[in-house]
């Protein structure tokens, strides 16, 4: 059985570190995984390959189909797949980000006509009329049109979401799909979707329970630099001013904080931009810039007490599932597929949305009480092993792609 992944790219952004990893745990069980993507990061992989691009075509069309608020349709070069290699070789495909600038979704009844694919969903892109993420806006369910959020990632030039559900509604209606949400909630979204025609199955995200597992506290906070006798929160993502993650929603929360807490208290942040929470922040901050090492963000994950991740719209979050499995309990709000792994007295704190008191709340409570967060770590890690193994993600495919092809 051989599998080709089409992915935005191979280790760069969250879904496509959730697509490398599913690939690693196909390898580790014998199954022949090659990923096709938009942008190579990693170096001299014969299993990795980019997808053609003809850009002078490409950009000329481009300066027509953006005019008409239609995002990715100008990529001529994606119906070239098909010549690829590691197309021909295929017997199944699993489509992941589709929307990052190098795949033009009006291929897929093409791609899919001789050979079946799974589409894993990241986000809601798929069957919405240009975002990623509607927020409080569900047009998606009737056609869309009208948009609120224009400007939401893809963001459009002119409202032309209404034309865009409908080619994208047209195009599943003539693809062999499979549809895998890695939450619930996504899963609920789906079913209530242009993509309820396909099943609809649940595989959540899995992750090295070896690579990142609870690592001595002291010693890699000594690693860090970290002061020695002060509590420490973390908060990382791969762009820290981005609103989606709620940059700003942490500023607010951390200046609730309680003054005698804040002084024994140093907040630790991965991703880019750290620099700038530090100058608005009232409390002593460490910023350890974007990390791409397993190795390193286990170590950060296990020096902190707490990981904050003050949402505003997510998936099933990678940080969450990392922090979880390196036994770091959570706080964070009760948003998209965040609940599947922050369970309120059990592994977090979850927070009503935007609520950046309640949130405040949530991180007080878990810092004052040690044997809490105790508990919750050993839950934490449990859990990890449990429900979200990259052994356990892996067999779940391997069942689902041996059923499509069957």
């Amino acid at each position: 059985m051989k599998i080709l992944h089409i992915n935005q790219s191979d280790i760069g952004g969250g879904a496509a570190i959730a697509g490398y990893r599913l690939h690693q745990g196909l390898l580790q069980q014998g199954i022949d995984s090659k990923l096709l993507v938009g942008i190579v990061k990693t170096d001299r992989d014969p299993r990795i390959a980019d997808v053609s691009r003809k850009y002078r075509v490409d950009n000329h069309i481009y300066r027509f189909t953006s005019g008409l608020g239609l995002n990715y349709i100008n990529l001529l070069s994606t119906f070239d797949i098909p010549q690829h290699q590691f197309y021909q070789e295929a017997d199944i495909l699993n489509f992941h980000n589709l929307h990052t600038g190098y795949f033009n979704y009006l291929a897929i009844p093409k791609l899919t006509e001789t050979k079946p694919a799974i589409f894993t969903l990241h986000d809601m892109w798929s069957f919405t009329g240009h975002c990623a993420y509607s927020y409080d806006c569900d047009r998606w369910k009737i056609g869309c049109g009208k948009c609120p959020y224009p400007d939401i990632y893809p963001k459009i030039r002119r409202d032309n979401t209404q034309l865009e559900w409908k080619l994208k509604n047209w195009v599943y209606s003539s693809s062999n799909l499979t549809i895998v949400a890695p939450s619930n909630w996504l899963a609920e979204q789906a079913k209530a979707s242009i993509l309820s025609r396909y099943p609809i199955h649940c595989i959540p995200y899995g992750i090295d329970t070896e690579a990142y597992q609870p690592i001595d506290t002291q010693q890699c906070r000594e690693v860090l630099g970290l002061p020695i006798g002060r509590k420490v929160i973390m908060f990382g993502a791969t762009n820290l001013n981005e609103t989606r993650k709620g940059g700003d929603l942490v500023f607010n929360a951390l200046q609730n904080l309680p003054h005698s807490l804040k002084e024994e208290t140093v907040l630790l942040t991965f991703g880019n931009k750290g620099e700038e929470i530090a100058k608005q922040i009232g409390m002593k901050v460490f910023s350890l810039g974007y990390l791409n090492s397993d190795r390193l963000k286990s170590i950060a994950y296990s020096a902190a007490d707490l990981f904050i991740f003050p949402t505003r719209a997510d998936n099933l979050p990678l940080v969450l599932q990392e922090s979880m499995a390196c036994g770091t309990p959570m706080v964070s709000f009760k948003i998209g597929g965040v609940p599947d792994l922050v369970r309120p007295g059990i592994t977090g704190y979850l927070a009503q949305p935007e609520d950046t008191q309640d949130f405040c709340d949530g991180i007080v409570k878990l810092l004052e009480d040690e044997q809490l967060r105790k508990t919750m770590s050993q839950n934490c890690r449990a859990i990890a092993i449990s429900e979200y193994s990259l052994e356990l993600q892996a067999s779940r495919y391997i069942k689902l792609y041996k059923q499509v092809l069957q």
